[in-house]
């Protein structure tokens, strides 16, 4: 255990998100995602898990280490729901919940079509595969930068 680290962030996620630079990108799956086949062409090269918990509490705890690049764009993606791609899944409206609580404001998603996902996934840093059962429980982050003090 480390102080002020959520519990929920393992050592390999810790890692990655460290090792990730700004304009990276990260994915974050639900249980049904291809996860192992897709994490394959990312930098990572392996997925990363986060099994236990659901999306909207992996975003929580992936929030309160990892800068968004929202200043300057909508930083985090949505998988569309098929033939319905305004449609926000209750598990959508739960992590964008958690984004707008890190960010102190509304920091809107963007929609990203289904297989258009998937090939974005593939140019990621890495992927985290989640224990969200829910269908659309899959989201890409881009990282940000912090200011430097006094800035």
């Amino acid at each position: 255990m480390l102080k002020n680290i959520d519990p929920a962030l393992n050592a390999d996620v810790l890692h990655a998100l460290r090792a990730m630079g700004h304009a990276d990108t990260l994915v974050i799956t639900d249980t049904n995602f291809p996860s192992d086949s897709i994490a394959q062409h990312t930098v990572v090269g392996q997925v990363l898990r986060m099994e236990n918990i659901s999306a909207a509490r992996a975003m929580q705890a992936i929030l309160s280490v990892f800068p968004l690049d929202t200043p300057i764009q909508p930083s985090v993606g949505r998988m569309e729901v098929m033939g319905a791609p305004d449609q926000i899944e209750p598990v959508q409206a739960e992590v964008q919940a958690e984004i707008d609580a890190a960010e102190g404001k509304s920091a809107p998603m963007y929609g990203i079509e289904r297989f258009a996902f998937y090939e974005q996934a593939k140019d990621a840093y890495c992927v985290i595969t989640t224990g969200e059962t829910r269908f659309y429980g899959c989201f890409i982050l881009t990282k940000g930068v912090i200011a430097p003090t006094g800035a």
